[in-house]
């Protein structure tokens, strides 16, 4: 990885996390509460600036990672003053609920604009190369017992021209079990080799390779746009939480990343281009967005589930009991994100 391209995975998991704390920012001055900090980052400040007649600082500190905002009254340390009317806790519980989800929120409205201006500028299309290019050969398949490399090109099989992967499919399908003649240009030279296909769980024969794949950029209508601004967040959403579900089986963290892993992959596809950099930023503001509405302790989720029993039975909780939930659950994830840091440093 480049420094220009680890600086751009900086800057985009960084205007993320600013994205977030700003919309908590704009709800709670929208309903008229008090925010004494904005940070960026975390450390020692480099940099203070407080408007006039602004009761918000806002800082930049040493270690760009994260932000965060203090809206006065949600630390369940400070003295509450039941009079003051700028204070988190004296305000309706309409104005604390849009506050904490605004957060949320403004990940997923940067989503939907991320991925509205992609598509008016080039959605990317992947569509297979012709002739037929070997992009990868599975490890232990018959095309790697024949020595099928990655970069042969299939010109026949079964005597048949191939053109594509369709024409390689609609050969191969049928000869499950059936030893068969593939010949393949390599560096200039063609080649004859004899692979059986094994026959897949919906009974065709296959060979275990991919084809490589040609990215075009198409421009979208403007409604066609806009409606994928709103699906392809959602879509992405139910994939996101599938891959919960399924992590929560298994027991494992194996799929869970941390600031370096997120760094590493948004790097990675900041070297392959702008569009698939603003992709990946428009994946992991989806990330971020709905794991801060998971229904976990210290998250905004864990929050609105405070809320909503207050809606439910218009009483507030103990706030001491709140205070010790939210404690108990940020050391959990604070040990989960070592852990998964670490796991990214080594690996």
């Amino acid at each position: 990885m480049s420094i220009p391209t680890i600086l751009l995975a900086v800057l985009g998991i960084s205007i993320l996390v600013i994205v977030h704390e700003g919309g908590h920012y704009l709800a709670a001055r929208a309903f008229g509460m008090r925010v004494l900090r904005f940070s960026v980052g975390f450390g020692p400040a480099l940099f203070r600036y407080q408007p006039k007649g602004s009761p918000t600082v806002f800082q930049i500190c040493a270690i760009p990672l994260l932000a965060y905002v203090q809206i006065a009254g949600m630390n369940p340390s400070e003295e509450i003053d039941p009079k003051d009317p700028e204070l988190y806790p004296n305000k309706g519980v309409f104005a604390r609920i849009v506050t904490i989800f605004a957060g949320p929120f403004a990940n997923y409205l940067a989503a939907s604009l991320l991925v509205f201006g992609v598509a008016l500028s080039g959605w990317p299309n992947a569509k297979p190369s012709q002739p037929m290019v070997v992009a990868t050969v599975q490890p232990g398949s018959p095309a790697a017992r024949a020595h099928l490399r990655p970069g042969d090109t299939i010109l026949r099989a079964n005597a048949r021209n191939i053109r594509d992967v369709a024409d390689l499919q609609k050969v191969t399908r049928s000869r499950s079990g059936q030893a068969t003649e593939y010949v393949v240009d390599r560096n200039g030279r063609e080649i004859t080799l004899r692979i059986t296909p094994q026959r897949s769980q919906d009974g065709r024969g296959i060979i275990g390779v991919t084809a490589r794949t040609i990215t075009e950029y198409v421009p979208q209508p403007i409604g066609e746009a806009a409606r994928m601004a709103i699906v392809t967040p959602f879509q992405q959403t139910v994939l996101q939480l599938a891959g919960m579900v399924e992590l929560a089986k298994r027991r494992t963290t194996e799929g869970i990343t941390g600031p370096v892993g997120m760094g590493k992959i948004v790097a990675e596809q900041a070297a392959k281009g702008p569009v698939e950099y603003l992709l990946i930023i428009m994946l992991l503001s989806v990330a971020l967005g709905l794991f801060n509405l998971l229904p976990f302790p210290a998250l905004d989720g864990g929050r609105l589930m405070f809320l909503g029993y207050e809606v439910i039975t218009r009483r507030r909780p103990n706030e001491r009991f709140e205070a010790v939930v939210h404690t108990v659950g940020l050391l959990f994830l604070l040990g989960v994100l070592v852990l998964v840091t670490f796991r990214d440093i080594v690996g």
